[in-house]
């Protein structure tokens, strides 16, 4: 029997997305506009994992935190691991 899967992390939910389509901008302000939003749940999620507030992250912790995300997929398979690709 297959092991149940956990819900994958949105970084954008239908309602922002639908905000940022009626929003009055180019495409490419949309696409930066939902990166973004997307970086910020992303920053939030690190903040909480290094336990450092985000506005004191450096850029090292995010590429550590990288790091050790992509150590978990590839050693425990890409359920274990935040990001999901």
């Amino acid at each position: 029997m297959a092991e149940p899967q956990q819900p994958t992390t949105q970084f954008l939910t239908p309602e922002e997305s639908a905000d940022v389509d009626k929003a009055l901008l180019s495409s490419s302000e949309k696409f930066l506009t939902r990166l973004t939003i997307s970086s910020l749940r992303l920053l939030k999620q690190i903040s909480k994992d290094t336990n450092v507030a985000i506005e004191d992250l450096t850029h090292q912790q995010v590429i550590d935190w990288f790091e050790q995300d992509g150590k978990i997929r590839r050693e425990q398979g890409i359920d274990a691991a935040f990001l999901k690709w």
